[in-house]
């Protein structure tokens, strides 16, 4: 029977000559992978590429089947047009980067509504603004929680946090116990709105020291993550 679904296009890969198979994070199922016939083939193929851009939010028409390892869509449609992520070199390299990271950390494959509007609303943010040089780290420090693993926050005042367990400290217990700038700046944007970013100045040093930080966190508690290729491109980007 066919459904009406939401997506978030998180990666894609060519399959064979003309085809691709593309993973999506969906509103209603949760992370679900396509296979995606002639998007390649030149003229008449070519524009049905253009939709699976990486972080594109979609609006499918499709015959899901639990079970089934590749899923068909009927229809596709943009349900949100970007203004600036796809044309911008700073904000395409910011989805590049995070698309990368979802794609490793997403996993659920079932529904998961409030995941889904985390990350559509927050997509739409980027795209509108322009003082938007943290956000990466917000949304990644903001994705722990549906992750779960957000920071403990009820003994922020603490001098350490702790990352492999995820918890405030009052002196420091081993390797992990983070002290000094990093935790300034965690506890600053910790329950912060994506709004009042721009009241946080960090230098580029700060910048890149914080995500390694985060990073790490990803790394001590997702024992399948892997520090993005994308990462080294990335940060010559924001130099």
């Amino acid at each position: 029977m066919l459904q009406k679904n939401k997506a978030i296009v998180i990666s894609k890969v060519k399959y064979r000559d003309n085809d691709l198979i593309v993973k999506c994070f969906t509103e209603q199922n949760g992370l679900v992978s396509y296979l995606i016939r002639g998007a390649l083939k030149s003229s008449k193929g070519s524009s049905k590429a253009v939709y699976f851009q990486l972080l594109s939010q979609l609006q499918i028409e499709e015959n899901f089947k639990a079970n089934q390892t590749l899923q068909y869509i009927k229809e596709v449609k943009v349900d949100f047009i970007y203004r600036s992520i796809h044309t911008n070199v700073y904000k395409s390299s910011i989805a590049m980067f995070l698309a990368e990271i979802l794609s490793t950390v997403l996993k659920e494959e079932e529904q998961n509504t409030s995941l889904y509007q985390y990350l559509e609303t927050t997509l739409k943010w980027l795209d509108y603004q322009e003082d938007y040089s943290n956000f990466h780290l917000l949304f990644l420090l903001n994705l722990t929680q549906y992750l779960g693993f957000y920071p403990e926050s009820t003994t922020s005042d603490a001098p350490y946090f702790n990352l492999s367990n995820g918890l405030f400290e009052t002196q420091k217990s081993n390797m992990y116990s983070v002290s000094g700038e990093n935790l300034t700046l965690l506890k600053r944007l910790l329950g912060i709105n994506f709004d009042d970013l721009k009241t946080i100045k960090m230098s580029s040093k700060q910048r890149q020291s914080f995500l390694t930080m985060l990073l790490l966190y990803f790394e001590l508690h997702l024992g399948s993550f892997k520090k993005p290729k994308s990462l080294q491109v990335f940060n010559q980007v924001f130099n």
